[in-house]
């Protein structure tokens, strides 16, 4: 269908054509199953399209404003960027007139996305001219939304801030960070939030890859995606588990779809038949949260059969040994069908696959993270592919797909709780590191802080609500939050929906800093239970740009690094994220210390740090992680040449000299992706597998990291004689570098006289000269050692992974088998219930009153808590509500027909209003909710609750609203995937 500009005389009536109007007939009386865009438009067809449409106008009205016109005849400019949705980096190249966001051409050239984009991608231009953007900073006042001027709103909030912490400390303000922040952002609000003196902040990652960051990384070294989107081209097997890839990440599918044109078998492991199933070789469908059930079951057939990698295994892996004796005896068929579902013909079917077709990869996402043993599910995704051997080989390994378009650099260098960016930790070396790097005392950061909380992890965002509610007398800091700030976060896409409004509504300051409203505004804004509402309450609205009206870089789920140019200028009143830092950093007395190593450069007559210093100061300081040979100059020529690199392996093709720079890329991988060890000056690579032994540490390769010790029990955790990189000097695993190292080895005059004072008493990870790194380079080993691959992680609740059904189920007969943690006292400063809530779960029946799983998930038309994506007339055309996945044998049971409204109810008590949609995807004992929706309140509108003009195109009720309480005991992640619910007919 065409859009066209409506006709003046077309404003006050809905018009569509015959064909529109036809349609409509036509799926009036369709059967009582449809396809999911099918069901949709049958509740309005065309009511998108004329949004969309009308936002035409906006084109015509900004072209007004430029000196001419916007048919070709002005100047026109070309704006490399990236899309902001999920974490496969497809590269736009956007063509501005006058300023003005014109059209939009996926970049053919980029090896990432081949010029391809999804409906999300193809929509990016309705960013930089929606009407539907917050314009303005804003108050809450009397239940309404009024504007106010920039200065006010910082004034009133620095002040409220300062007032806070007299009263209650610097930890009563907690800082939502986000993952659609540049990796200049993330790190400057890491920065910027020590400074303030706390470290209650977190960001996105806490809710979808959490517990793969602490669980991968714990196994081997480093918590990331192995391989690359591109690799898995080279992969001839592919498991995907939890992972509805099709719908989440669309492009990512191009290179699997490749793969399969060359024979590579694919299997989709889920509780339910997603698109990504669709595609399938071999579909097996589990029982939600049975992840480890069905991958021990598989690795049961392997070990009898004599399948597992023996040689790896006794070179590269500690502790398999105890995983096969636990295997063998907890896992045996009978077993893993009453946990999963999965008879053994089929478990067996996947393991023959999976052996017969090498190299295999993994794949997981949220539905194997967001779980009450996450950890432990993403644990035996690892060991799976250790006991294959497919770990550090092109075409295997575990590619992790991450969610938002920098969720991967916001966890590298943001706001994490429990570290300093890049991983540092929270120990008194690592503030030192930062220290030196800032350019700050030491004693200064820690005066900031009170007294013993430096070094302390912080609340995660998934329990910000207990912080506010909990017991104070329970809680390990000396004051409850009474602050938050969503800087860029979407409150829906957290679980306790009734419990969060009730915490909002106790704050005494609650900060939104968002391009658009997010669904905080309106829940702040609709009044709640009279007895929780602070009469103190301050809510603020501040206006921030999008990615596209700044600069900066971006991580995707590769750990490819990509550069965003500046498309536009910032819409209406918004100011970049980092202007804002600086801003609030000089009005809370310490904006000298954040941006003094940092150039400004005027933004409509204010100071704003200049991005690519930002970006320098992380390559001075990220070494751990390999984020020092990304400079600003060496990422601009890759997105100015992305045409010179191979699809397969992202590596440069030949030789080929950026004409801008002269820098030459040749051996360089597409983005860098880290580790990219050392100073740009000796031109690492960038990593595009890691712990690949078949090639040199300068050319890209490596070995697994030493990070946990030499030896456990008297048994070495080194990788054994012979196992190591190729070109190493040392043929044997070793631990990792430092300056004694170094200097035993004889090795420490290959230092330069400077690279020796900066070297000298620090290790690979602390030595700002990247000296240490360079020499064991140059002798062909690797910076972080060369050891094995754990196994049995001993620092964990459960050193080899164990099932634990999840606190609320339908199961209590494999709940006696199978039950969860004990009840912990404190964990990241709080105490969190496990078997105390699980067994009154049983002792109520709650399973009798709520007898079906809830699950959720994404659809391919949205993103995130989906504010943005629903804010877009092009999207919102394609997806026009929210709905329920029922099998229709479920819905015959409850007397529920297709395209009927209906009750989801849950254990908290919440009841959600939304459309059946009566499919087979789903099991008889499971529903399938989306969690991209908001702007509903069990049955009501909360359209009144926005600021006038700034609510979603789309509204409708949000899964979290309704889900329930459980954690991650290692992370704190949230339980999104196993939960209790019952429908009824509206």
């Amino acid at each position: 269908m065409m859009l066209t500009k409506k006709s003046p005389g077309a404003h006050g009536a809905r018009s569509h054509t015959s064909l529109v109007h036809s349609l409509q007939r036509g799926l009036s009386a369709a059967l009582p199953t449809m396809d999911r865009r099918g069901f949709l438009r049958r509740s309005g067809l065309g009511v998108g399209v004329g949004l969309a449409a009308s936002q035409l106008a906006l084109v015509k009205k900004a072209d007004a404003a430029g000196a001419k016109s916007a048919d070709g005849t002005g100047k026109i400019e070309v704006k490399r960027t990236v899309c902001s949705h999920c974490s496969v980096g497809c590269a736009t190249d956007a063509i501005v007139e006058n300023g003005v966001w014109t059209r939009q051409e996926p970049v053919f050239d980029s090896p990432i996305n081949l010029g391809a984009h999804c409906a999300k991608g193809a929509a990016l231009r309705e960013h930089g001219h929606g009407e539907y953007r917050l314009r303005y900073p804003m108050k809450l006042v009397n239940g309404k939304y009024q504007r106010i001027s920039w200065d006010t709103a910082l004034e009133e909030i620095s002040a409220k801030m300062k007032e806070l912490r007299t009263a209650s400390g610097p930890d009563s303000v907690y800082f939502v960070g986000s993952s659609k922040h540049n990796n200049e952002q993330a790190y400057l609000l890491r920065k910027f939030v020590s400074f303030w003196g706390t470290n209650n902040c977190d960001h996105q990652a806490r809710i979808c890859h959490s517990t793969t960051v602490a669980g991968v990384a714990n196994t081997w070294g480093y918590g990331a995606m192995t391989n690359s989107y591109n690799d898995m081209q080279n992969s001839k097997v592919a498991l995907y588990i939890g992972s509805n890839a099709a719908e989440a990440h669309p492009v990512s599918m191009l290179h699997m779809l490749h793969a399969k044109e060359i024979g590579c078998k694919m299997i989709v492991v889920d509780p339910r038949f997603t698109r990504t199933a669709a595609k399938a070789d071999e579909f097996v469908r589990i029982r939600s949260g049975s992840d480890i059930p069905f991958l021990f079951g598989v690795l049961h057939h392997i070990f009898k059969n004599g399948w597992e990698d023996k040689q790896y295994i006794n070179d590269r892996v500690y502790g398999m040994e105890a995983v096969k004796a636990d295997v063998m005896a907890k896992w045996t068929p009978d077993k893993v069908e009453e946990a999963c579902g999965v008879p053994e013909a089929q478990v067996l079917k996947v393991a023959k696959m999976l052996k017969d077709n090498s190299p295999g990869t993994i794949v997981w996402c949220m539905g194997q993270t967001q779980h009450t043993i996450g950890n432990a599910m993403v644990r035996a995704s690892c060991i799976l592919q250790l006991a294959l051997g497919n770990i550090g080989k092109s075409g295997g390994g575990t590619n992790i797909f991450r969610g938002h378009d920098n969720v991967q650099g916001a966890t590298d260098v943001g706001p994490n709780p429990d570290s300093l960016p890049g991983y540092y930790g929270l120990a008194e070396g690592s503030w030192k590191h930062y220290a030196k790097v800032w350019g700050v005392e030491f004693d200064w950061i820690k005066s900031q802080y009170a007294e013993g909380m430096m070094t302390k992890p912080g609340i995660t965002v998934s329990r910000w609500i207990d912080g506010v509610l909990e017991n104070n007398e329970l809680i390990d800091q000396d004051a409850n939050l009474r602050g938050v700030f969503f800087w860029g976060h979407a409150p829906n896409s957290q679980t306790r929906g009734l419990e969060m409004k009730r915490a909002m509504d106790k704050l005494d300051l609650l900060v939104v800093v968002d391009p658009y409203p997010s669904a905080t505004a309106s829940m702040a804004a609709m009044p709640g239970k009279p007895e929780d509402l602070n009469p103190n309450r301050a809510v603020y609205l501040l206006p921030a740009a999008t990615q596209f009206e700044t600069s900066g870089s971006c991580t995707a789920s590769n750990r490819s690094i990509q550069w965003r140019e500046q498309v536009i200028e910032p819409l209406w009143e918004s100011r970049s994220d980092h202007m804002i830092m600086h801003q609030f950093a000089e009005k809370l007395g310490f904006g000298a210390e954040l941006s003094k190593n940092f150039k400004m450069k005027q933004v409509k007559g204010m100071d704003e740090p200049v991005v690519e210093d930002i970006l320098r100061e992380i390559n001075a300081s990220v070494w751990t992680i390999g984020y020092t040979g990304q400079t600003p100059e060496r990422l601009k020529a890759h997105m100015r040449n992305m045409g010179a690199f191979d699809v397969k392996s992202l590596k440069c093709k030949g030789t080929v000299v950026d004409k801008e720079t002269g820098y030459d890329m040749s051996g360089d991988y597409f983005g860098l992706p880290w580790p990219c060890f050392g100073t740009a000056a000796i031109k690492h690579p960038g990593s595009p597998n890691l712990y690949d032994t078949s090639k040199h540490v300068m050319e890209g390769g490596g070995n697994f990291r030493a990070n946990f010790g030499v030896e456990r029990d008297g048994v070495s955790l080194l990788a054994e004689d012979g196992s190591h990189s190729l070109g190493a000097e040392i043929t044997t695993g070793y631990p990792e570098f430092d300056h004694v190292l170094l200097k035993k080895l004889g090795w420490w005059d290959d230092l330069t006289d400077a690279e020796k004072t900066a070297a000298d008493g620090k290790n690979w990870k602390t030595d700002l000269s990247g000296g240490i790194q360079r020499v064991c380079m140059a002798h062909g080993c690797h910076p972080f050692g060369n050891a094995k691959a754990r196994a049995v992680v001993w620092n964990f609740p459960d050193a080899i992974p164990q099932h634990r059904e999840a606190l609320y189920g339908i199961r209590p007969d494999l709940v006696a088998k199978y039950p969860s943690h004990d009840d912990q006292k404190t964990r990241w400063r709080l105490p969190i219930l496990y078997k105390s809530l699980q067994q009154k779960n049983i002792d109520d029946k709650v399973h009798e009153k709520f007898p079906l799983i809830m699950t959720s998930g994404r659809l391919v038309e949205y993103e995130g808590g989906g504010e943005e994506t629903r804010s877009n007339p092009w999207l919102a055309e394609l997806q026009q509500e929210m709905f329920v996945e029922l099998n229709p044998a479920t819905a015959s049971a409850r007397g529920i027909r297709n395209g009927e409204r209906v009750w989801v109810t849950s254990p908290t008590g919440a009841r959600i209003n939304v459309q059946a949609l009566v499919t087979e995807r789903v099991s008889a004992d499971t529903v399938f909710l989306p969690f991209h929706f908001s702007g509903h309140w069990q049955g009501v509108d909360m359209k009144p609750y926005y600021p006038d003009g700034a609510m979603p195109v789309v509204r409708g009720e949000a899964v979290n609203t309704a889900t329930t309480y459980g954690y991650d005991i290692v992370t704190m992640m949230q339980e999104t995937k196993s939960t209790v619910c019952n429908v009824e007919k509206a």
